[in-house]
Order: structure tokens, then C-alpha cells, then sequence
């Protein structure tokens, strides 16, 4: 499990390696692939739940 300490550690060599103006794409960029992702994987947990009790 990742702690506090190392999560510390790779946002600062992100920043560094990015440097100050690309990190809020960058953030902007992964929170909408969450977003996607959640979307996604709700989409299936419904059909999935349909398929179960058929409306009827």
C-alpha cells in the first residue's frame, strides 16, 4: 500500500519533470478519465442488473 510519504514523493518528481504549467492539465486530464471510467463501469453494472430482472 502506497503511504502519504511516497505519495508526496512522486508528485514532486511529477512536478518537476512536468514543471508547474502542464500539472493542471495534467490533473484535468486524469479527472476526466475517472469521470469516464465511473461512467463506464456504471453503464455495465446496470445492464448487469437489467439483465437480472427483466422489466415485465
Amino acid at each position: 500500500m502506497i503511504g502519504l510519504p511516497e505519495v508526496l514523493i512522486i508528485l514532486v518528481i511529477v512536478l518537476l519533470l512536468l514543471g508547474p504549467k502542464k500539472l493542471p492539465k495534467l490533473a484535468r486530464s486524469i479527472g476526466e478519465a475517472v469521470k469516464e471510467y465511473k461512467k463506464g463501469t456504471g453503464e455495465v453494472q446496470k445492464k448487469k442488473r437489467a439483465a437480472k430482472n427483466p422489466a415485465g
